[in-house]
């Protein structure tokens, strides 16, 4: 007899895990439909002194099981913590509410604080969330740190009546003068969809104390993720926010981006696969690049970004000095962005922390609309030359009649914008000694693709044979990338990736127009190269970029070669 007794409490206590208040039956396994399917666990509930957190998940109850544990909750005041996640496996959708519906009972008969509820993986949907509105709304959740309902269904029904509990639990605490203080919220597979996560944003922001966002795959879209947008930004504690399979586009990540300067505790970003786009990462680059300081973690996998923006992003994560991973895998970066983005990190000695990048999309090939878009910008391009001619031509005249009315002791003075217009060696020179600085007066210096296009402009006219032209030249653009690297503001990497669009060695999503390669353009990018202008990981994008099999410098090969030594030299000078 005494043996059975205790072969019978081994196996209880097998099946039982007890800590820290805490009572277990956690992933058990078993079909528990009814009241005396449960007499064990009742017993062993009601015989716990000062039990804190009951874990049921990994069973399956039905509604009067749920009741009959509801009953021995209702004398346990010091209860907290709610592991109620993956517990009606099996069940009828009708068999949920009620369910959940006493067990929220029992918690506010029994004064009962809690600061976790736990109900992911129960597909209740927005019936079951009206399970649990009234548990929600009740001064039992004005303590509540964590919410979970990850995969529970809950469509943009449910979505809004969780909102609209949330609200006024908030409301009606903070008259009790204790604000609900909700530190981690996880919805993720729940089809909230844009209404949902509006509503959801509204709690979002009135509450203000969120350390975790968790709402990955909702199919959300930009009007969604702005309004969560706004909301994150009142919350200054925020450390992880994870939207991941949403979708973003452009709208959606520039009003993420926004959002995100106004936050400095910022640890981990997931936007992986969420559509961010060429744009929406150079936004959320440079909101990174001038905050964020204990970023560790950063997602933009999967979003259709170009090399050109996904070398900003790595350019923005330079300083972090918590940085333990940046994953731009599946994107359209092509072998030798890939490249590039490999040497550029391993040039700021944080090539450990880049992901693979082994599901790279490739370069973004243009569709039948991007064609036809680009057949219009040749049409205006020829339209552009069309009118630089006339201009020209107007220039000559007036030039002429200048010549028969102005004497020729008062010559013209020097016209730096005709020269950035039609560049000549000859109207360089006419600049005369103050041409770099009458160049500076001109170019918006803050501006890096300005910067760029007028570095190439002066470059194109470079002599290698003529010396009065070649000194004209550098001189020119050694006073105006002075002048740039000294502004506090400018990007200096932005303005490499603009060398690199213009150039044509890599595709722009703003159907930027590449120049026509001269060898002069790169006997003056290695002159460059040669001075202190750049870091380390700029000339190793740069050398990726020049290294590779593009016709735009076809016609350059002697330059190409040359530029081609220096950037590799300059790279692993010490």
């Amino acid at each position: 007899m005494a043996t059975d007794i205790i072969a019978q409490l081994a196996d209880s206590l097998a099946k039982t895990a007890v800590k820290d208040g805490e009572l277990s039956y956690k992933g058990q396994g078993r079909k528990l439909d009814d009241a005396k399917s449960v007499e064990d666990m009742v017993k062993e509930i009601q015989d716990f002194e000062g039990l804190q957190a009951l874990r049921l998940e990994g069973n399956t109850f039905g509604v009067a099981a749920a009741q009959a544990i509801a009953k021995t909750l209702e004398t346990k005041s010091d209860f907290k913590r709610c592991y109620w996640s993956d517990m009606f496996t099996g069940r009828l959708r009708s068999e949920i509410p009620p369910a959940l519906n006493s067990l929220g009972d029992a918690l506010m008969l029994a004064s009962a604080r809690l600061t976790v509820l736990d109900l992911s993986d129960n597909a209740f949907g927005p019936d079951g969330v009206k399970g649990i509105e009234k548990l929600l709304k009740s001064v039992t959740c004005f303590t509540l740190q964590e919410l979970r309902l990850n995969n529970c269904g809950m469509g943009i029904g449910g979505g809004k009546i969780l909102a609209s509990s949330l609200i006024q639990c908030h409301h009606k605490s903070s008259a009790e003068n204790s604000p609900l203080s909700l530190k981690v919220f996880v919805a993720g597979r729940n089809r909230l969809e844009n209404e949902g996560a509006t509503a959801l944003a509204q709690a979002f922001q009135l509450m203000s104390s969120l350390e975790e966002v968790h709402m990955p795959q909702n199919g959300i879209n930009h009007s969604g993720v702005t309004a969560l947008a706004t909301a994150m930004q009142h919350n200054p504690g925020l450390r992880i926010l994870n939207l991941n399979d949403n979708t973003f586009t452009e709208k959606g990540a520039v009003a993420m981006a926004q959002a995100l300067k106004h936050l400095r505790s910022v640890q981990v970003i997931n936007f992986g696969d969420c559509l961010v786009r060429p744009e929406g990462a150079k936004a959320i680059a440079e909101t990174v690049s001038e905050g964020l300081p204990i970023l560790k973690e950063l997602n933009l996998s999967y979003g259709e970004i170009t090399a050109e923006a996904a070398l900003a992003v790595v350019q923005a994560v330079k300083n972090k000095d918590q940085l333990e991973k940046l994953d731009l895998n599946g994107n359209c970066l092509g072998d030798d962005g890939c490249k590039a983005l490999k040497d550029a990190m391993e040039g700021m000695n944080m090539g450990e922390f880049l992901g693979s990048l082994s599901d790279d999309e490739g370069e973004l090939e243009e569709d039948e609309d991007e064609e036809e878009d680009e057949e219009e910008d040749d049409d205006d391009y020829e339209e552009d030359e069309e009118e630089e001619e006339e201009l020209e031509e107007e220039e000559v005249e007036e030039s002429s009649q200048n010549k028969l009315s102005t004497p020729t002791s008062a010559p013209r003075p020097p016209d730096v914008s005709s020269f950035l217009i039609f560049p000549s060696p000859d109207k360089l020179l006419k600049l005369g000694a103050k041409r770099a600085l009458l160049v500076q007066q001109q170019v918006d210096l803050t501006d890096p693709s300005k910067t760029a296009e007028a570095l190439l402009k002066i470059a194109s006219v470079y002599k290698e044979e003529n010396s009065d032209v070649k000194h004209a030249v550098l001189d020119t653009i050694d006073g105006l990338l002075n002048k740039a690297f000294s502004t506090p503001s400018f990007q200096s990497f932005s303005f490499v990736s603009s060398l690199l669009v213009l150039l044509g060695l890599i595709k722009s999503e703003d159907k930027v127009k590449p120049v026509l390669v001269v060898p002069g353009h790169l006997h003056v990018l290695e002159h460059i190269v040669r001075q202190d202008y750049f870091p380390k990981e700029s000339v190793a994008v740069l050398e990726a970029f020049v290294s590779r099999n593009s016709k735009s410098l076809e016609s350059c090969g002697n330059a190409r070669n040359s530029l081609q030594s220096t950037l590799h030299r300059v790279r692993y000078q010490s």
